[in-house]
């Protein structure tokens, strides 16, 4: 079988308002090919997963 190509990595993403840590230790890693989604509820920090990935 062959190795799908890894298109986008993030390792151990933390983003803290002040001394709030609304992402922690979050890491993805997707393969050529794969169709991610984020799933949480509202305030999980899903969006802002999304915004640190894509700058």
């Amino acid at each position: 079988m062959e190795e799908s190509k890894m298109v986008l990595r993030t390792e151990h993403l933390v983003k803290k308002y002040g001394k709030r840590t609304v992402v922690n230790n979050v890491s993805i890693d997707v393969k050529q090919g794969e169709i991610v989604g984020l799933l949480g509820p509202n305030g999980a920090g899903k969006t802002t997963s999304f915004y640190m990935t894509v700058g």
